[in-house]
């Protein structure tokens, strides 16, 4: 699944993000642009907004938009 997270990057932990994601799924790809963080991998949005709480994201599923597969 493919997702656009909206966060606040300038006060984002980007490598703590970075490896709680790639913990859940070691091939998960993170980029960033923008105000968001795109999000490639193994998630579905209840384990997405789980993890990057974990990670010291204060975020709600309004902050997380699902992306069609292409």
């Amino acid at each position: 699944m493919e997702f656009n997270v909206t966060v606040d990057l300038g006060h984002a932990d980007l490598q703590r993000i970075d490896q709680a994601l790639r913990d859940v799924d070691p091939a998960a790809v993170v980029d960033t642009g923008g105000d968001a963080l795109r999000v490639a991998g193994a998630f579905d949005i209840v384990t997405l907004l789980t993890t990057l709480r974990g990670a010291g994201c204060e975020l709600t599923a309004h902050d997380i938009q699902r992306l069609p597969s292409v």
